[in-house]
């Protein structure tokens, strides 16, 4: 079988990037695959692909830009010359621009290429209908949001005539099933990107160290956890290290800076800036607990499986999507009101001083990121790939 996946591609620091190089990880040693075709964003000045060691036989193409308004054509271009039997969009709303006509216009790509002859698959790793557009940074004004509602219905429609596609929460197909009266919808979980071997589980930490991982500023915030881990600080007489790792939601740039200028009085803060492949199992490893300061969610959180891989607990604001995910895929955390500083405090101080309790979580974490590595989630893939390319 010939595939191409369409996503941004490591060095590319496009969303979604980051699952495509698991997904890629895992595909290239693949027996039903002859050539695995990765059709990504243009990388910045100096950067390159990198060369993988890999049984099947890889092509880069660079081919799209975020933002541009001519995506579509691109891709539909590229894989008219390469031919693949299947097209595979690792996407989701905003995977082509921020602006409104350059995102609308990306999200047909994958209509146009099976009108081209070339079979469909697109995962989709959040839909509309579950989208907090004011916490996500995308409208405040409720007309706008009404509009925008609107036109994602109607991109939305147009994502489902692709041949299949693919969400990671139950949630989601009990929406779109009824709601789109399309039943070329499929259930395929996110899954643990890598599975390292079982960490020590230790009940004495000497460094603490809280760590959150993400692109900030719409609904992912670090202004509660710095002050909910200070207050521990002062409660319990040990240093603890805030450890914030990543970038800038693109749709709020400077977030990070100004909040480092606005807590510079607080010690023992560290901002890590984008974290290379290479570097996140040592970000990991170090950590002695992943906290999510959210507002909302717009999907499956790979941290969440990237912290039951590693063998870590996790603190967690009680909404929607996250909070399914965790009941629904065995893991468990330490839970708190979102934009509650002191209940977060509160669950910050229990896994810090309950070392039993921490590692009671840490082992559960770590049995449910091993109960669906995506090493499987590939082998799902190429099950349907073959379904639909027939």
């Amino acid at each position: 079988m010939k595939l191409a996946l369409i996503s941004p591609y490591p060095p590319s620091k496009g969303t979604l990037n980051e699952y495509a190089y698991h997904l890629v990880n895992h595909f290239k040693d693949k027996d039903e695959l002859t050539e695995l075709h990765i059709i990504s964003d243009r990388l910045p000045s100096g950067e390159k692909f990198p060369d993988l060691d890999s049984k099947v036989k890889i092509h880069f193409h660079e081919s799209w830009e975020f933002n541009s308004w001519t995506n579509a054509l691109k891709i539909r271009k590229v894989l008219k010359k390469i031919k693949p039997d299947v097209a595979f969009f690792n996407i989701q709303f905003l995977s082509f621009g921020d602006g409104k006509i350059p995102a609308t216009l990306g999200l047909l790509t994958p209509v146009l290429c099976k009108w081209a002859g070339v079979p469909s698959v697109v995962l989709l790793h959040n839909i509309m209908e579950t989208v907090d557009l004011e916490s996500a940074g995308i409208t405040k004004n409720p007309i706008l949001a009404w509009i925008f509602r609107l036109f994602g219905n109607i991109i939305t429609r147009f994502v489902l005539a692709a041949d299949l596609v693919t969400v990671t929460l139950p949630k989601y197909v009990d929406i779109l099933e009824p709601k789109y009266k399309k039943k070329n919808i499929a259930l395929v979980p996110h899954g643990s990107f890598e599975l390292p071997p079982m960490p020590e589980f230790k009940r004495d930490v000497e460094d603490l160290r809280i760590m959150t991982f993400g692109k900030f500023g719409t609904y992912k915030k670090v202004e509660g956890m710095i002050e909910a881990v200070d207050a521990v600080r002062k409660r319990i007489g040990r240093d603890i290290e805030i450890v914030i790792a990543g970038t800038d939601n693109p749709n709020v740039k400077g977030y990070l800076n100004d909040v480092a200028k606005k807590y510079a009085h607080i010690p023992d803060i560290r901002f890590t800036g984008y974290v290379e492949e290479e570097d996140v199992p040592v970000l990991f490893g170090e950590a002695t607990a992943v906290l999510f300061d959210y507002t909302s969610t717009t999907g499956s959180s790979g941290v969440l499986h990237q912290a039951g891989s590693y063998g870590k607990a996790s603190i967690i604001p009680k909404i929607g999507d996250l909070k399914e995910l965790v009941e629904e895929e065995g893991y468990m955390g330490e839970y708190f009101e979102p934009g509650d500083v002191k209940g977060m405090a509160d669950a910050v101080e229990k896994l810090l001083t309950d070392p039993d309790h921490r590692n009671a979580l840490e082992k559960r974490n770590y049995a449910a990121a091993a109960s669906l590595p995506l090493s499987e989630i590939t082998d799902w893939y190429i099950m349907h790939f073959r379904r639909v390319s027939i």
